[in-house]
C-alpha cells in the first residue's frame, strides 16, 4: 500500500504554513483590538473596499457564511458596521464600516504591515522574491489571482 507523507505533502505543507502565520497574525489584532480571526478579516475586507454584501466577504475571505454573520454581529454590536437593505431585494445587506471601525481598521493597518515585513525579514532577499513569486504562480495556476 503506498502511503502519503503529509509532511512533504504540499497542500498539507501550505495549509500548515497558513494557519501557522494567521496565528501569529492573530495575536496582533486580538492585543490591539480584541479582534477574533472572522472579525479581523470582516473588518479588513470592508477597510479595503468599502460596502459589500456578507456573501461578497465570505468569497473574499474564504469564510463559511456563519462566521462571516457572527462577525458582522459582532462588529455591529461594537457599533464598527452598518448594514442598509438593498433597495431592490430585501434579503441582501450592504455592510458598511462606521466612522468608529473606519478608525479602528486605520490603527490596524500600520501592525499589519509591519507583520508582514517582520515575517519576510525572517528569508533571505532570494527566498521573498521565491515564495512572492511561487504564491502568485499558484494562485494564478489555481485561477484564485
Amino acid at each position: 500500500m503506498e502511503i502519503l507523507d503529509l509532511e512533504n505533502f504540499l497542500p498539507y505543507r501550505l495549509y500548515r504554513l497558513a494557519d501557522a502565520v494567521s496565528r501569529e497574525f492573530a495575536g496582533i489584532y486580538k492585543d490591539s483590538h480584541g479582534l477574533t480571526r472572522p472579525e479581523w478579516r470582516t473588518l479588513s475586507g470592508l477597510g479595503q473596499h468599502g460596502t459589500m454584501t456578507a456573501t461578497a466577504l465570505g468569497e473574499q475571505s474564504a469564510m463559511h457564511k456563519t462566521k462571516v454573520s457572527r462577525a458582522v454581529a459582532e462588529l455591529e454590536r461594537r457599533r464598527w458596521l452598518v448594514r442598509t437593505p438593498d433597495e431592490k431585494d430585501r434579503r441582501v445587506e450592504h455592510l458598511t464600516l462606521t466612522k468608529a471601525g473606519l478608525a479602528a481598521y486605520r490603527e490596524m493597518v500600520p501592525l499589519a504591515k509591519a507583520f508582514e515585513r517582520e515575517l519576510l525579514a525572517r528569508l533571505s532577499a532570494g527566498e521573498r522574491g521565491a515564495i512572492v513569486c511561487g504564491v502568485a504562480a499558484l494562485e494564478a495556476a489555481l485561477g484564485e489571482g
